[in-house]
């Protein structure tokens, strides 16, 4: 499936900012489950001062705001060819060793809801059933809303909300599988909706680690794994490590984010 792109993340501030510095993971790679066509990124108000790919092989760039600037924009667009049906990712693997992604990150240390969640699975190697159940679970705890979660939320709190998006359901998903032993990691990425082309916001989903079929992929907010409507960007052990943007800035100002994003076939 031929995906079209266009995503732009607008800054602005209500006093000019003296410094100002964007991380930014929004390149996909192509790999064996997609085909990067064309890919391009421009920026308004900024510069781009670095790229390199960081510990997980994400295309990573810093961008630099302009000083003095009271808007700061970053856009990117390209046409991207996905491959897989299955949502099997499979025995793909990078540098980071599997034994990093049972690891606990501040994000997704597993509290006393994670840990009784965590029951679901019987089988430390992994078995399909048993995670699709945990998924389910999990939504029906966690219900799809807009809620008072936010970039920083951890899962433990997302689940004590009770309501959450897609980064809450992920690291949920995620926090309950490494206490249950099993690696598991948070992708960032695009989806194209059936419904509609303009979209709120990125994705996110999860993958875990089952023996014999490698890293299989988890989307709990729609209870589905990974089909040819899934870009993959980024990938990390949560959403702190695999985020679309993140950054700082040096000044008092008040900031405002806009996001314009379309994807469609």
């Amino acid at each position: 499936m031929k995906l079209k792109i266009s995503h732009t993340t607008t800054y602005s501030y209500d006093e000019p900012v003296r410094y100002g510095l964007q991380q930014v993971r929004l390149t996909p790679l192509t790999d064996h489950n997609q085909t990067v066509l064309n890919w391009a990124m421009s920026v308004s108000g900024g510069s781009e001062e670095l790229q390199f790919q960081d510990e997980f092989n994400n295309t990573t760039m810093l961008v630099q705001a302009e000083s003095g600037v009271s808007e700061i924009s970053i856009t990117v667009a390209g046409e991207v060819e996905t491959h897989n049906s299955d949502g099997i990712y499979g025995k793909t693997y990078g540098v980071a060793p599997l034994w990093l992604f049972r690891q606990s990150t501040p994000r997704t240390t597993a509290g006393k809801g994670i840990r009784a969640l965590a029951k679901h699975i019987k089988t430390p190697a992994g078995d399909l059933d048993e995670l699709h159940a945990l998924s389910a679970a999990i939504l029906a705890k966690v219900p799809y809303g807009q809620s008072e979660t936010n970039v920083k939320t951890t899962a433990e709190e997302a689940l004590n909300a009770a309501s959450g998006v897609c980064q809450d359901h992920a690291q949920i998903f995620i926090s309950a599988l490494r206490h249950a032993g099993i690696p598991a990691r948070y992708i960032s990425g695009y989806l194209r909706m059936d419904d509609r082309i303009d979209q709120d916001a990125t994705h996110a989903w999860a993958e875990a680690h089952i023996d014999g079929l490698g890293w299989v992929s988890f989307d709990v907010s729609n209870g589905i794994s990974a089909d040819e409507r899934y870009v993959r960007i980024a990938v990390g052990r949560d959403s702190r490590e695999a985020a679309p943007m993140s950054g700082l800035r040096i000044g008092n100002s008040a900031e405002n984010m806009s996001v314009s994003l379309q994807v469609q076939q």
